[in-house]
């Protein structure tokens, strides 16, 4: 059985852009597992190890909500399971077949049909990191 557990939750937006006007922001209660998790018996965090996703803001040491009960479809960023070993990809088709691709140009995509054993594991549909552990590439 899931606990619910409410945090405050602004009832503004903030902007990320011009400053707005602070009024009594404090409104409502929000779970965050009921904000991040749809399915909870499919639902698993992973944590990130590398960097072959930073540039779809998945970063080294992420802490990752992945969904197994949701189709995958070309697009979606995938745990796979490549003979036995896990990764982090996005799924895509090249030349009407299914490769997984990195968002770093340092890793080449992988051609599926280089592998015995491939299952998509889930699809990941949160990336949780610390703002503070990112380190800035400028």
């Amino acid at each position: 059985a899931r606990q619910s557990q409410s945090i405050p939750l602004a009832n503004e937006f903030i902007s990320a852009g011009f400053p707005s006007p602070a009024d009594d922001y404090i409104d409502i209660g929000i779970d965050l597992n009921e904000q991040l998790i749809r399915n909870p018996t499919s639902t698993f965090l992973l944590r990130v190890s590398g960097n072959s996703m930073t540039e779809a803001g998945i970063y080294n040491d992420d802490l990752l909500v992945i969904d197994r009960s949701l189709n995958p479809h070309p697009g979606h960023i995938v745990v796979a399971v490549l003979d036995g070993a896990f990764t982090l990809k996005r799924l895509t088709i090249q030349s009407g077949l299914l490769s997984l691709e990195a968002e770093h140009p340092d890793y080449p995509p992988i051609n599926l049909q280089e592998y015995g054993d491939v299952q998509i594991w889930g699809v990941a549909v949160y990336s949780i990191h610390n703002l503070h552990k990112i380190k800035s590439s400028k």
